[in-house]
């Protein structure tokens, strides 16, 4: 089963649909170190580097190339999800067409309609946040306001059929807490629709985890201890790593946040911003609202402050229900993202060790499979890059599944793990995208 990827990354979510049995033949990135990796893990793939809104068609001739006018069977593109955020300014609310149109990535579905009318797949499947189903943008063609996941169903509907999905992939086996939004889209006139629409089914996994008569959901701590990874510690250099193992290492502290961390119960789930006791004289209930203990007045350095420069101490501005704040052991972990190195982001710090995740425990909690190939990723381009690529991943357990499913409907074998149509995650989501 041939298959092309668009928005590669560093290739981890192919990774799944190629142990499902798709042959990836065409990968394409626009950043060359993660087209390095990728390719790593897909050496028999042509590659394509560059933007896809102006390289679409190299893509298009490089599979044709190989592979004459046979259609792939599978289309997968993962375009970027930052410009679908409304979290930070700027970008406004999801309904401001002209707001999401600023962002030119939030456009990105463009070059996979493309693409997939060049082609002709028999899939199409498209991941992204779960914003991506109602954030407005506007249509190129007649300026009219439309989400970015309507627009490329709009582009595809002459040929194709949409079946979206809106899920938390800890449903699925993946150790952490990842709401996503897929779409598939099943091309007409092929037995693969004809299949589906006979057995009243839509064309994703059946959920693994959670539900009634299923194993419960994997909790970070189950998915840490199966890893079997040292214990590491941010005080100081020689803590934060051990031995060779270039993956798992972390960022080193400065005393004061150190300190911040460690003050939080291990274990507990718990955030600095709820320490209520004063270092310096033991004053207990503290006011969460107050930067500066009102009893001896010194400031309160286990809570996230700074200090201004006219030497004011004010808490920090941010997300207080998230940030600076353990993962609770006994759940699925957060939302692996790009910024797990840092310390003040959505719930990043380790269940139990005063420190972030390394880089080996994310693509873990990512369901990166062990042979994952990095090369020299690490020590040539540091940890930032690599974090990025694993946040930026769909987890390959899942992509697993999901490839089982469409190769069955492909190969018109038992659609048993197929997920109903009108299941309530499809539903919903068909629900948002209509709206």
């Amino acid at each position: 089963m041939k298959a092309v990827s668009l928005f590669s990354n560093c290739g981890a979510g192919d990774v799944g649909y190629a142990v499902a049995g798709f042959d990836f033949k065409v990968i394409s990135e626009i950043v060359q170190r993660r087209l390095a990796v990728a390719s790593l893990n897909h050496p028999e793939a042509a590659t394509v580097q560059g933007d896809l809104r102006k390289t679409w068609p190299i893509v298009v001739d490089s599979y044709r190339e190989a592979h004459g006018s046979e259609p792939p069977t599978l289309l997968s593109g993962c375009p970027p999800c930052q410009g679908m955020s409304t979290a930070r300014g700027g970008r406004g609310r999801e309904a401001d067409a002209d707001a999401g149109s600023r962002d030119g990535r939030n456009l990105l579905v463009l070059p996979i309609a493309r693409v997939a009318a060049e082609l002709k797949p028999i899939f199409v499947v498209v991941e992204n946040v779960s914003a991506f189903l109602r954030r407005k943008v506007r249509d190129p063609s007649g300026n009219e306001p439309i989400s970015a996941a309507k627009l490329l169903c709009r582009r595809l509907q002459g040929d194709y059929r949409v079946y979206p999905l809106l899920v938390n992939l800890c449903e699925f086996g993946v150790p952490q807490n990842r709401t996503r939004a897929f779409l598939t889209f099943v091309r007409k006139g092929t037995t693969a629709l004809e299949i589906i629409e006979r057995t009243d089914r839509a064309p994703f996994p059946v959920p693994t985890h959670g539900g009634q008569g299923l194993p419960a959901a994997v909790t970070i701590d189950q998915s840490l201890g199966e890893l079997g990874l040292p214990s590491l510690d941010a005080r100081s250099a020689d803590s934060a790593q051990v031995g060779d193992h270039p993956m798992h290492r972390i960022p080193v502290w400065p005393g004061k946040l150190y300190e911040m961390v460690s003050a939080i119960p291990p274990g507990s789930g718990a955030s600095a911003w709820e320490s209520n006791t004063c270092p310096g004289c033991g004053l207990e209930d503290i006011r969460k609202e107050t930067a500066i203990c009102p009893n001896c007045k010194d400031p309160l350095l286990l809570r996230p402050i700074l200090r201004e420069s006219n030497g004011y101490w004010r808490l920090i501005k941010g997300f207080r229900s998230s940030s600076y704040r353990r993962m609770a052991p006994d759940r699925p972990a957060a939302t692996i993202t790009t910024a797990s190195g840092h310390v003040g982001s959505d719930r990043t710090l380790h269940p139990w060790e005063n420190r972030v995740l390394s880089p080996a425990e994310c693509a873990h909690l990512q369901t990166f499979p062990p042979d994952f190939t990095w090369g020299g990723a690490i020590d040539s381009w540091g940890h930032t890059p690599v974090r990025q690529m694993i946040g930026e991943a769909v987890p390959p357990l899942f992509t697993e599944l999901h490839g089982r499913v469409l190769a069955a409907i492909h190969k018109g074998r038992d659609l048993s793990l197929a997920i109903d149509s009108d299941d309530p995650r499809c539903s919903k989501a068909r629900s948002r995208l209509d709206a």
